[in-house]
């Protein structure tokens, strides 16, 4: 039971696969296949002819599951384009089949708030709690965020919160390049709709993806950025926040968190 607890509190809180996997059977086959005599080496006539050479007259051929992503990252783009709506968007994730992430998943977790709210977070994944109540940030990160919107005299149901990648990664673990590939058109044509007067990345990654930024949070956080999309009638502002987990396990930084919040405070209003 004790083990099972530490999986558990390890993040490893479902399966992944419909049978178990026996490993003592590959071990198994494994020492089988190495204990095959290898093949007598051919000679005369035989050993002197050439291998066959490969045909690349035709070009290199593509790796398919490049074209697969591809085709994905196309049909992703397809589908959020013709979105109006966050409902419109929700329903597009509902039948799109192209993030893996999605058969793992208990529920998709888009967004929420307001659609017409003139601030906005978006984090990186959904968690475990997000997960099995199909809402970001409602854990005790989630909490911490309450806290910070209060502080500036904000709640909750005046700002949308988001993440880059909709659907929860097994175990916790960080989104794939590609995850995180198939799902931007997807939050970018959500910040489109919504059209926020400030856009907050919470946390690095969030911040690479939506800002193309590749320096870590600490150097990110208590500056201004623009978001543009070829939709976008204006820029946005952005900024970038220190996630609320790091915060709860690095309580020190919760003074340079209480600047970044006044600072978004004061871009709302207006007055910096």
């Amino acid at each position: 039971m004790a083990s099972l607890q530490w999986h558990v509190d390890a993040g490893c809180d479902e399966c992944v696969a419909d049978e178990p996997l026996d490993r003592f059977q590959i071990v198994e086959a494994a020492t089988l296949v190495a204990e095959t005599p290898p093949q007598t080496a051919p000679t005369g006539a035989a050993a002197a002819k050439p291998a066959a050479r490969p045909d690349i007259s035709r070009g290199t051929k593509t790796d398919p599951a490049e074209v697969d992503s591809n085709v994905q990252i196309k049909s992703a783009m397809e589908m959020a384009a013709a979105c109006e709506t966050v409902d419109d968007l929700r329903g597009a994730l509902a039948a799109f089949e192209g993030c893996a992430l999605k058969k793992t998943a208990t529920n998709l977790v888009l967004a929420d708030g307001p659609e017409d709210a003139s601030l906005m977070f978006v984090g990186e994944a959904p968690g475990a709690e997000e997960d099995r109540q199909g809402l970001p940030f409602v854990g005790p990160s989630g909490k911490l965020l309450n806290a910070m919107l209060q502080s500036i005299g904000m709640s909750r149901g005046e700002v949308i919160i988001s993440n880059t990648v909709f659907w929860r990664p097994p175990g916790n673990r960080t989104p794939t390049a590609q995850e995180s590939a198939v799902c931007r058109p997807f939050i970018e044509r959500l910040i489109e709709i919504v059209s926020p007067q400030v856009l907050v990345c919470v946390g690095a990654p969030s911040a690479h993806a939506l800002l193309g930024e590749t320096q870590g949070i600490s150097r990110l956080r208590g500056k201004w950025f623009s978001f543009q999309t070829p939709r976008l009638s204006h820029p946005i502002d952005a900024t970038a926040l220190f996630h609320p987990a790091y915060l709860l396990r690095t309580p020190i930084k919760k003074r340079e968190a209480w600047n970044d919040i006044r600072m978004i405070s004061r871009r709302l209003k207006g007055a910096g």
